[in-house]
């Protein structure tokens, strides 16, 4: 049913049939809301929270260990479990969106939250009182330099949780909030939103580029509290602007999610998994003939099955994202101690991992305008390289990163210690490229996967669904450095990378990204689509079970 207000017609979704409206709650008028505008807008917030999220992720590591003089173990853990929270928070914001607040209001509020955030950071990184004495390079060499202190790193630790409280409700929202600004319904506005999705993921690259390249370098050369100031502008810019364009924005309310629905699951499954058969005794004693909600019972159910069956999938993929963090980590670190000189230029460790965002730019291009068209020719497929094809690429192209990683760095320290010269960071190319490589593959079939895959009515739940596999990536990152650092009594991960074996670590990856990679093929070879599921077994489908719980609703609800 179409309702028409004072300002047009009201916009439905028709995947399930989600009320659109402006700000006042009014019905939307497509000619003054929604479009390119409200979108560009929306995007500020990602860009900007991008430019915050790597430049800290991306050089925090020198700053712990060269100002904090924290050790490399540790400094590692500090920045994946950082990471970690901040994409597993991500799984927060995208439920308490669908559930409850909104999309609008989530991304508001966690832009805000960021904003406060990266302010505390400036102040951590800026006031002497939290850091420890200077040291010297003799002291440095002879382990004497004084460690930051609990008082010293609670400012700093308090600066990045609330950074990543904040940014997770973003990441898990802004993308599903700029896609409501189009209507799908309409040819034009439907290819305007492909063209919105392909270049979202371009100007979120481009914020990170300017990070590594631009805000590395100044707080490197001009100061620790300059370069994390300008991210603090940048974020209370975006939240004004997020803020400014309320009037020309679509909003969806949120419907609930699935996982909110009243009364026990468990309770409600013995009697639904019948599916197809609704009898009266389902319903027997638990809700009253008027109660409206048994309509959507079976649909939430078989939507929680749905969750469930992506979990398998969902593990495999984080490995991948463990391996990437050490582009964050270990990898800045070998470059603080190798050759970073052109001309006379001094290229700062972090800005290196501009090599890995421009390998991603490429390669995202390379698949939009070779790779795909090329499989659509061979393969005779719509979707040319299936999402689940995707993420296995990504995964073969992590596996051969920590192959060349652990081969640089044997070179690196052989040469280093034997014939005391730096070797050019250059070499970090190598696995900068291949992770690069494959996080082009495995990022979008990931994210194409899980929003394919996961219920329609949880759109922000599974962006969120997405991003904790990133989480889970970083925190096994910080358990494997703990666990080797233990086992190996810190002999392989040192401060100084010439009296460890950095590269036995890397080969450890390597060896566990294979096992993950066979484990991945035997699941992905035995996984159904949601569109094959539903032309084997039409009854199968939510659209039909929808439609039966709605006939048998009808016939109990009316005498």
């Amino acid at each position: 049913m179409v309702l028409v207000g004072s300002h047009g017609e009201i916009e439905k979704d028709g995947s399930n049939d989600e009320v659109v409206v402006d700000y006042r709650g009014n019905p939307v008028d497509k000619s003054r809301t929604g479009g390119w505008l409200a979108a560009g807008l929306i995007l500020g917030c990602e860009f900007s929270e991008r430019i915050c999220v790597v430049g800290i992720s991306m050089n925090l590591v020198t700053y712990l260990v060269g100002n904090l003089h924290i050790s490399a173990a540790k400094s590692a853990t500090i920045v994946t479990n950082f990471m970690g929270t901040l994409n597993l928070l991500g799984l927060l914001g995208g439920f308490l969106a669908d559930a409850k607040l909104s999309r609008y209001v989530t991304v508001a509020i966690s832009a805000s939250i960021t904003a406060l955030g990266v302010i505390l950071l400036t102040l951590a990184t800026t006031i002497p009182s939290m850091r420890p004495p200077l040291c010297d390079d003799y002291r440095r060499q002879h382990h004497e330099c004084i460690e930051a202190n609990d008082r010293q790193l609670a400012l700093l630790y308090a600066a990045l949780y609330t950074i990543a409280l904040g940014g997770g409700g973003i990441k898990s929202n802004v993308s599903g909030f700029g896609s409501d600004q189009f209507d799908i319904k309409d040819p034009k506005e439907e290819k305007a939103m492909i063209f919105f999705f392909n270049r979202f993921y371009f100007g979120v690259s481009i914020g990170s580029l300017f990070s590594v390249i631009v805000l590395v370098y100044v707080q490197d050369n001009v100061g620790r509290g300059w370069g994390y100031g300008i991210s603090a502008g940048t974020m209370v810019i975006a939240v004004a602007v997020l803020l400014c364009g309320t009037p020309w924005y679509r909003f969806k309310k949120p419907q609930g999610s699935p996982l909110t629905a009243k009364g026990s699951l468990h309770k409600k499954i013995k009697c639904l998994d019948k599916a197809a058969v609704l009898d009266d005794g389902c319903f027997a004693g638990t809700m009253s003939k008027d109660d409206r909600w048994i309509v959507s019972t079976v649909t939430q159910v078989e939507e929680v099955k749905m969750i469930v069956k992506l979990l398998p999938i969902w593990s495999t993929c984080i490995l991948f994202w463990t391996i990437y963090s050490q582009m964050t980590t270990f990898t800045v670190h070998q470059a603080t101690i190798m050759h970073r000189t052109v001309s006379s230029f001094v290229i700062p460790a972090g800005s290196f991992s501009s090599f890995l965002i421009a390998t991603i730019l490429l390669f995202t291009s390379l698949n939009e305008k070779v790779f795909i068209p090329l499989s659509r020719k061979l393969t005779h497929n719509v979707q040319g390289i299936t999402s689940l094809q995707r993420i296995g690429i990504g995964l073969v192209f992590s596996i051969a990163a920590m192959v060349g990683a652990a081969i640089v760095e044997k070179e690196r320290r052989e040469i280093a210690v034997q014939k005391e010269v730096k070797i050019s960071a250059f070499w970090l190319l190598i696995q900068f490229f291949l992770v690069g490589t494959g996080e082009a593959f495995a990022y979008v079939g990931q994210l194409e996967f899980f929003i394919r895959e996961a219920p329609d009515r949880m759109k922000s739940m599974s962006t969120g669904l997405f991003l904790s596999t990133i989480s889970m990536g970083f925190f096994v990152s910080s358990l494997l450095v703990s666990i080797v650092d233990h086992v190996t009594g810190q002999s392989w991960l040192r401060s100084n990378l010439n009296e460890g074996k950095l590269n036995n670590f890397y080969w450890l990856l390597a060896m566990l990204g294979f096992l993950n990679l066979v484990v991945f093929l035997i699941l992905a070879s035995r996984h159904q689509y949601r569109r094959q599921l539903a032309g084997e077994k039409e009854l199968e489908s939510l659209d039909d079970v929808e439609k039966m719980a709605s006939i048998k609703s009808m016939e109990i609800v009316e005498p």
